[in-house]
């Protein structure tokens, strides 16, 4: 079963069985669904609703936003469509055009079978999760009464919005234009084939660096594992060594993510992208920061050195916007390389953090590993652990929240456990029995061992 319901969206791989992967009468169901919700949470509002829908370059793109777009039209709803769009973009946009929410059409970094529809709202942030769970049971009773011929909706406009994000990326007043222009830095691209390689060589040649594009043509076809993750990026890795260039930059498919490589090849880490423009930003802003709890301690670090508070959330992005307003963050994010900077807007953005970033490397006129260098460093060890279906798996995370209780300890996303040097996470998978362990120490063997010592506490309890 490859279709998946939750409370940010529905995702899954393109065709085969309705209800147990993304066919067309899952994608109406479920645009039918988020269009009664829609109408329920603006019943305030006189005249026509009307939503933004954009999608990233997968080769199911223009048959999913055709269904989602038809289906909008038939329950009443105007349609702003953007095209080939950002996820950013496509948030914006919905604020942009005074919309009252927004559809994008990306399953983010998974593989091309997949296909994904996520939810805005009327400020063009995901839903919260009493919202989404009402869409879900809106989905699930399928009793819609569809408008008659005179009420249904129609396509307001077929308009990009890649010029105005790019605009209102330059025009921030941390994003220094000129000097990243006086660097003349250069920049290889890896943009997945998707929609990045569009937004991200444009913005950069409107900073004055030369870009080599790699795989940044918008077909959808990704030439490698579309993640982020060091094992994908050995080819822009010797690219970035052969050119002789001062940065590599790697977006996901949707381009909320952004992931560095430095100009000796190394990689910047996806963990470090957040902590080094939060020190940017910081430098300039003092405040707060926020982050999910599986986040790099780094960010804690940085935020420290300049006189602010951190702040951890539930893993996920609706919960860091959540966060970051309730404490009044300047920065955050999460450590998969998503910045979200208020000050552009509430949604993790990887043009942002890329203007910010090179604008960091100018104003200290420095290289992206000397920078790297100046971090705390910490290394990340991901793990997940099968149960069988009869274990209480909130029984195990109790189990281990009690033998730990002299530690630090945050309950608010399953089990994070703080030490003096290093932290455990564990978080309960929704769908299988299994818990999630993120583990972070000083190197790679610390951080494994505090995961094998973990799990081995996991085993004890579960007698396997």
């Amino acid at each position: 079963m490859t279709l998946i319901k939750s409370i940010s969206g529905i995702r899954g791989t393109v065709g085969g069985v309705q209800g147990e992967n993304l066919t067309p009468l899952d994608i109406v169901r479920f645009t039918t669904a988020y269009s009664v919700w829609l109408r329920g949470a603006n019943g305030h509002k006189t005249g026509r609703l009307t939503v933004v829908l954009g999608r990233d370059a997968r080769i199911s793109g223009q048959m999913v936003s055709d269904i989602v777009e038809g289906t909008l039209l038939g329950c009443g709803i105007d349609v702003v469509n953007v095209g080939l769009c950002t996820t950013p973009g496509v948030e914006m946009a919905v604020v942009a055009h005074q919309a009252d929410g927004g559809i994008i059409l990306t399953a983010s970094h998974n593989p091309r079978q997949w296909n994904a529809l996520k939810l805005l709202n009327g400020r063009g942030e995901f839903l919260s999760d009493a919202e989404g769970r009402r869409v879900l049971e809106l989905a699930a009773m399928d009793t819609t009464v569809y408008p008659e011929v005179d009420e249904i909706g129609h396509v307001v406009a077929r308009t990009s919005f890649d010029e105005e994000h790019i605009e209102a990326v330059l025009a921030l007043p941390l994003v220094d234009v000129e000097a990243v222009r006086r660097r003349r830095f250069r920049v290889v691209v890896d943009a997945v084939n998707s929609v990045g390689g569009v937004v991200i060589p444009t913005l950069l040649r409107a900073m004055g660096v030369e870009v080599i594009e790699l795989n940044c043509t918008p077909d959808g076809e990704f030439p490698h594992n579309p993640e982020p993750l060091p094992e994908h990026l050995c080819d822009i890795s010797a690219r970035v060594v052969a050119e002789k260039a001062d940065l590599g930059v790697v977006v996901d498919p949707d381009v909320d993510r952004l992931a560095l490589v430095c100009e000796d090849g190394s990689m910047f880490g996806e963990e470090y992208t957040l902590v080094a423009v939060a020190d940017y930003v910081l430098s300039h802003t003092p405040g707060n920061t926020v982050s999910n709890l599986s986040s790099s301690r780094a960010l804690r670090d940085v935020t420290a050195w300049h006189g602010g508070k951190y702040y951890a959330a539930a893993v996920g992005e609706v919960n860091v916007v959540a966060k970051m307003k309730e404490v009044g963050a300047v920065i955050g994010g999460e450590g998969n390389g998503g910045v979200i900077y208020p000050e552009l807007h509430y949604g993790r953005d990887a043009l942002v953090g890329v203007a910010l970033f090179l604008t960091l490397l100018a104003d200290r006129n420095i290289s992206a590993s000397a920078l790297r260098s100046t971090y705390p460093s910490y290394y990340i060890s991901k793990n997940k652990i099968q149960l069988t279906p009869e274990i209480d798996v909130d029984g195990v995370l109790k189990a281990v929240k009690e033998k730990y209780a002299n530690e630090q300890i945050n309950d608010i996303d399953g089990v994070k456990i703080d030490f003096e040097r290093e932290w455990v996470h564990l978080r309960k998978s929704n769908t299988e029995p299994i818990i999630r362990i993120y583990s972070e120490s000083c190197d790679k063997a610390a951080a494994d061992s505090l995961a094998e010592n973990i799990m081995a506490d996991i085993r004890s309890f579960c007698d396997l």
